[in-house]
């Protein structure tokens, strides 16, 4: 089909925002169905809040059936499950592309811990109601949290093993080290943590620092 044909086969429409999409009639992958309820139901949790938005909010929105988002997801809550898991994977995305650059180690742990606050600033924290999607993953999503922590600890591990390696830190245990570490900074990788630090008015940047540098003074080999 040549590029004309294709084009004029697409009839174009303009909804009541007068933003134009393409005809209803043409099919909608699932997995591009599923991405557009999680980020209308993501919109409206912002603007209304999570306890005040319902699955017929969602669908209004989306000017489609209740029946038809419960085709892709089987309640609220397992709408909220998966922002939660996409954010998290988000967070390991870019923690990983940190610890597996060059540089350092020393500087990839301080820019570690600097990416992951600069995620929950940007995208947890944009609105106060946001935090009740932090507080139903706490509560609800137990088994996923600990995954996410699990795979944050393998991160700062292979960081710290490189350092040992480069002679950048001394021979240690690098597992019980990242467990160290992790529990140290807990206060600038916890969404809410981060939020409760940001009202009292701290700088977290240079706090985040100090303490990143701190830890490892412990384990720099004295010259």
């Amino acid at each position: 089909m040549s590029d004309e044909l294709l084009k004029s086969s697409l009839v174009m429409f303009k909804d009541r925002t007068g933003v134009c999409t393409v005809n209803p009639q043409v099919k909608t992958k699932p997995d591009d169905t599923r991405a557009r309820i999680m980020e209308t139901a993501e919109a409206l949790f912002r603007r209304l809040g999570f306890a005040k938005t319902a699955v017929a909010d969602i669908a209004a929105e989306l000017k489609m059936s209740p029946a038809n988002v419960y085709r892709f997801f089987a309640s609220k809550n397992a709408i909220v499950e998966a922002i939660c898991r996409r954010c998290l994977s988000e967070v390991e995305e870019k923690a990983w592309a940190v610890a597996r650059s060059k540089g350092p180690a020393p500087q990839r742990m301080e820019r570690l811990f600097l990416e992951i606050l600069a995620y929950h600033k940007e995208n947890l924290l944009i609105e106060h109601r946001v935090n009740e999607i932090v507080v139903f993953a706490i509560e609800h999503m137990w088994d996923t949290v600990r995954a996410h922590k699990d795979v944050t600890r393998n991160i700062v591990e292979l960081i710290v093993r490189d350092g040992v390696e480069a002679g950048e830190f001394e021979s240690i245990d690098a597992r019980e080290t990242a467990e160290v570490i992790m529990r140290s900074m807990v206060a600038f990788c916890h969404p809410m943590m981060v939020s409760q630090c940001l009202e009292e008015g701290h700088d977290l940047e240079a706090e985040a620092r100090a303490s990143v540098r701190f830890l490892l003074r412990a384990i720099t080999p004295r010259q």
